[in-house]
């Protein structure tokens, strides 16, 4: 197609903080833009609305998750101001979830709304490349569509990265991407990696009572300044979370009561060790690109690469 007859001024694929506000500060300044979005189930099958990562599996459900974990600190301290509150209080992870999932699907649909205020149109679906100005994707009931535009934006961000040189990670693990959608509580929880998703993931679940451990292969927060990481380390261990120093896991396999038994070897001292858990998570850097594919060599050229 010649300039002026594609479908759109811009097209933007991904449907996260970066790709929302790209297309709908171009939809106020007169063009006509689109917005392509998909998600693609984790191995473990969850997915879910338009918004990416902050809104769905990051910084909005973390933050309700730690100001659950905040009230039963202060629940806690309740008694030490004359508030008779028995303890210890339970806490129903359930009612917590489905709080917080009806949250985010508000903000989904809030989303989509506001695509549809500024006249952007939004398409469900997973697009890949057919040259530079056009994208192919497939509509739920199996329709092919094609989008063609003067400008395309690829916004599609980054998804957790699964250990998969470890046998049964991705059988039997979960990720950022799955903790915020668990309809049941994820117990006794290994969460392994020592980035700040690691610590924040550990930092709720032992803030609502449930016993979590970090396994660390090396430094905690790498980047960041050590002597405030070490200070983090000693206030999330002062107040509960376990810490596995030096150790790499090998293997998680299921045992026959449902538990997940994970091997490990501690790098110190050359010696293997195991341990049992409900729930395994994987929280290690850096995370994969979620950039879709392309079948032609020089689309999406311009990409940032990070």
């Amino acid at each position: 197609m010649e300039a002026g007859q594609r479908d759109y001024d811009l097209l933007v694929v991904g449907g996260g903080s970066g790709g929302l506000a790209c297309a709908k500060e171009a939809a106020q300044l007169g063009r006509k833009v689109a917005v392509v979005d998909y998600v693609e189930p984790s191995p473990q099958g969850t997915r879910w609305g338009l918004g990416g990562t902050c809104v769905n599996v990051g910084c909005i459900p973390k933050k309700l998750m730690h100001q659950a974990a905040l009230l039963g600190g202060l629940i806690q301290d309740a008694p030490n101001y004359g508030w008779e509150v028995a303890q210890p209080v339970p806490h129903d992870w359930r009612k917590m979830a489905e709080a917080v999932q009806n949250h985010v699907k508000s903000l989904n649909w809030g989303h989509r709304v506001q695509l549809q205020d500024r006249k952007v149109k939004y398409f469900n679906i997973k697009a890949s490349f057919v040259d530079e100005h056009t994208v192919c994707g497939v509509a739920k009931g199996g329709k092919e569509i094609l989008l063609s535009a003067d400008h395309i934006i690829i916004a599609t961000g980054g998804r957790p990265r699964y250990p998969t040189h470890i046998e049964g990670a991705l059988e039997y693990g979960i990720t950022s991407d799955d903790i915020f959608w668990l309809k049941e509580s994820p117990g006794k929880t290994l969460v392994v990696g020592a980035s700040y998703v690691a610590l924040e993931c550990a930092g709720f679940l032992t803030g609502i009572g449930l016993d979590t451990t970090i396994m660390m292969r090396s430094i905690p927060l790498r980047g960041f300044d050590q002597q405030m990481s070490s200070m983090v380390i000693e206030h999330m261990a002062s107040h509960g979370t376990r810490f596995l120093r030096g150790c790499a896991p090998s293997r998680v396999r299921r045992l026959p009561d449902g538990q997940l038994q994970v091997t490990w070897e501690d790098r110190t001292t050359g010696k293997e060790d195991t341990g049992t858990f409900d729930t395994v998570l994987w929280a290690i850097a850096p995370r994969i690109s979620a950039c879709l594919p392309t079948t032609v060599g020089h689309a999406g050229k311009n990409q940032r690469r990070d």
